[in-house]
């Protein structure tokens, strides 16, 4: 194992593949000259876990659905199968080239490259210690999750406590994003939430936590909102004590129309000025008992000649305003609490939990989730998770919502979470008519099939049952830098058949998972890597070293490592 600052123009190294070259080109040019089979890592990607044959840009894109080769949250940090590793020390847009014995990466200016050989934890791990150590979420974070956009007011709230109950249902978190006036988003809906301290208790003598919606944004109301007060004056402070982005001719930074808040002015979170304002009127939300914060957004720089407080500019804050905005929330809410993210950048494992953003209810999204969360992985974010078969458009089928609670339960983070009623962008995609829900009762409503409730009652009991566990895991991948989904190649690096199994992953030390990833899927064949393996489910036991047919009961494929 060996780590080398990257400053001289030629390197020659041994690695697993023989001998490499790295090559410093000037201007932010290098070339990587190794045989390698797979690349891995550049954060959570959609598309491939495996990057060999493309060429990565490495930025922060917001993208509704579909997210393709964009991500909410790029690392520019990848390593081989080979045994080889490189971070690219920049928050500047970096492109990766990943061509068939060479890796070109080019980035606007000369920077920092840490060239990295070893297996791949050491690898991963090394990477991690650049930033620091990884924030450990706390216990009640790795039970079930619950969400769904039009719990907007104080009752319907109070009514998921009684949900759960009626239907024997744990779950350890709820998630309100419609909660504030959606125009400071530190107030809450006047009229619709009128005790919201009394709420908070009764939540947490549920046996639940809170986590708040947040946007980081000064926003800019609509024609068709009312004016809000609050709202004008947060707008005058930040540009009187100059605590938003402002453009390099002097004018403050507004983002562009066509975008999400197009109009909003955008919080500086490198000015302490500005931490200090943001966090302060948000503080009352602590005190009242709130356990978290869903930082979405954070994709919102689009100009490259945006100046930040710090010095930095547009061109860097891209990417980097992601982590400022997340960094800042972490900062606020302190130990035990949660910051649960859907934009990010390098670093990242050491500030928040991620989820996998905006996907729809289709089953080609599902396949593409489990492609980012195994990147994730490979990228050092260790805690991750999804909208459980996703939560745009028409209501998921039961055949998708199904696979995807058998998945999530094996995952970091379990939520089922749906968007508004009606479609977040209805011009564009509509949602389902009526209740658009994503809870288990009401897709078995929809669906006129009331055993569907018992069947998922079954996995969200699996989940508690199996919370020990994962917190155990939890602490020990903090501890050892390692992922909790972990690809087979990364766990096992010398096993030539676990290079192409990119939809199965082990599931801490234990467990070998292997998601239903096709439609009306009910078994398929799964790859069991050196050892003995026993069937999760049934008992069954199986030598290693081998492709086996998973049994035939609709559950999704675990086994345990003997």
């Amino acid at each position: 194992m060996r780590n080398l600052e990257c400053s001289e123009r030629k390197i020659e190294f041994d690695y697993k593949g023989g001998k490499g070259i790295f090559i410093r080109q000037g201007r932010g040019k290098a070339t990587l000259k190794i045989k390698y089979r797979g690349a891995y890592g550049m954060g959570e990607k959609y598309d491939a876990v495996n990057q060999k044959g493309k060429k990565v840009i490495n930025e922060v894109n917001e993208k509704f659905c579909f997210q393709g080769d964009k991500t909410y949250c790029p690392v520019p940090f990848f390593w081989t199968d080979s045994g080889v590793g490189v971070y690219v020390d920049t928050c500047y847009t970096s492109t990766f080239d990943f061509r068939e014995e060479e890796i070109i990466i080019e980035t606007p200016l000369d920077c920092k490259m840490v060239l990295f050989t070893g297996k791949p934890k050491e690898i991963v791990s090394s990477y991690m210690k650049i930033f620091g150590e990884a924030t450990l979420p706390p216990e009640w974070a790795f039970g079930v999750w619950i969400s769904a956009n039009r719990w907007d007011n104080e009752e319907l709230a109070l009514t998921q406590i009684e949900r759960l109950k009626a239907y024997d249902f744990p779950a350890t978190v709820m998630v309100l994003e419609a909660w504030s006036d959606e125009a400071t988003f530190y107030k809450w809906n006047p009229g619709k939430w009128n005790h919201p301290k009394e709420m908070i208790d009764r939540i947490h003598d549920a046996g639940l936590k809170l986590v708040l919606w947040q946007i980081p944004v000064y926003k800019k109301m609509g024609q068709e909102e009312a004016d809000n007060e609050q709202n004008r004056l947060d707008e005058e402070e930040a540009l009187k004590h100059h605590l938003c982005l402002y453009e390099e001719n002097g004018e403050p930074y507004r983002i562009p129309e066509g975008n999400w808040f197009a109009g909003s002015l955008l919080p500086d979170f490198t000015n302490p000025r500005t931490y200090q304002s943001w966090f302060a009127k948000r503080q009352d939300l602590m005190d009242m008992g709130v356990d978290g914060f869903k930082t979405d957004g954070g994709e919102h720089i689009h100009s490259e000649h945006v100046k930040f407080h710090d010095g930095s500019n547009g061109r860097e804050g891209k990417n980097k305003f992601a982590r400022d905005y997340t960094s800042a929330y972490k900062k606020f809410v302190g130990k035990d609490k949660v910051v649960f993210s859907r934009a990010g950048f390098s670093g990242q494992h050491t500030i928040s939990i991620q989820w996998a953003g905006d996907q729809q209810s289709r089953p080609e999204e599902m396949k593409s989730v489990l492609k980012a969360g195994l990147s994730a992985a490979a990228s050092g974010i260790l805690f991750w998770g999804f909208d459980i078969a996703g939560f745009a458009g028409p209501l998921p089928s039961m055949d998708l919502y199904r696979r995807a609670t058998q998945f999530a339960c094996f995952c970091p983070i379990m939520q089922w979470h749906s968007e508004p009623d009606g479609g977040q962008f209805k011009d564009l995609m509509a949602g389902s008519s009526g209740e658009n829900e994503r809870s288990p009762w009401n897709i078995a409503k929809a669906y006129n099939c009331p055993e569907f409730i018992d069947e998922m009652r079954y996995w969200h009991k699996l989940r508690e049952e199996l919370r020990p566990y994962i917190y155990a895991t939890a602490k020990k991948c903090v501890k050892e830098n390692t992922p909790m989904m972990r690809p087979l190649f990364y766990q096992f690096p010398e096993d030539e058949n676990g290079l192409n199994c990119e939809d199965e992953y082990m599931f801490g030390e234990d467990y070998l998972v292997a998601p239903f990833i096709e439609e009306d899927q009910t078994r398929r064949e799964v790859y069991l890597p050196e050892g003995n393996w026993k069937d999760f489910f049934t008992g069954e036991v199986f030598k290693g070293e081998q492709v086996i047919l998973s049994s035939e009961n609709g559950k999704i494929p675990v086994f345990i490592r003997i």
